[in-house]
């Protein structure tokens, strides 16, 4: 059976995500960003994030080996992340370089810096571990993707909490009464 890419990738955009911006400082030492999708948490023992950059991306060529941060973008950050998927649009605002000297961008929902962990082989792709030095959560809502588009959070989204009591390798997945939104008891 042969795929079709362009379908494939139709498909698989009906997994919503979160959406990024991978920075890191470039051989000159100028920063450098792009807008990235492709990213997860791979283990808290030890701290490793995973982030899957095309090898045909100019930041696939400069991050080998350099501290990067993961950027994660609020709902109200989309014309950043157009910004960094190649359709320049404003200035960017930096914050100061992490502890481990990645690069960081002003305003976002959170950010996790890391060190080189691995490097692997995934296709067209690129594979990247870091090991996690530094994060911080500046709160707010998430920016999102899905089918091609940027989306966020609807004001009367009700979410549920997640009980993480039970994690482990023999627990269960439980999740507690759900968080009223605002305006709402």
């Amino acid at each position: 059976m042969s795929i079709d890419p362009a379908e494939l990738r139709r498909c698989l955009g009906h997994f919503t995500t979160g959406v990024t911006i991978i920075s890191c400082h470039a051989p000159d030492g100028a920063a450098h960003g792009a807008t990235v999708n492709a990213f997860t948490a791979v283990s808290l023992d030890p701290p490793l994030v995973l982030v899957s950059l095309d090898r045909r991306s100019r930041l696939c060529g400069v991050i080998e080996s350099r501290p990067f941060t993961v950027n994660v973008l609020e709902s109200a950050q989309k014309e950043l992340a157009l910004h960094f998927a190649g359709r320049p649009n404003q200035e960017v605002r930096w914050a100061a370089d992490s502890d481990c000297g990645a690069p960081r961008l002003a305003g976002t929902l959170a950010h996790i810096s890391c060190t080189p962990w691995r490097a692997y082989d995934g296709g067209d792709h690129v594979l990247y571990l870091g090991e996690v030095q530094q994060f911080h959560i500046h709160g707010g809502q998430p920016l999102l993707f899905h089918s091609g588009q940027f989306h966020h959070l609807g004001g009367d989204h009700n979410p549920l909490l997640w009980d993480d009591s039970a994690d482990g390798p023999d627990g269960g997945v439980s999740f507690l009464a759900a968080r009223p939104t605002a305006g709402r008891s």
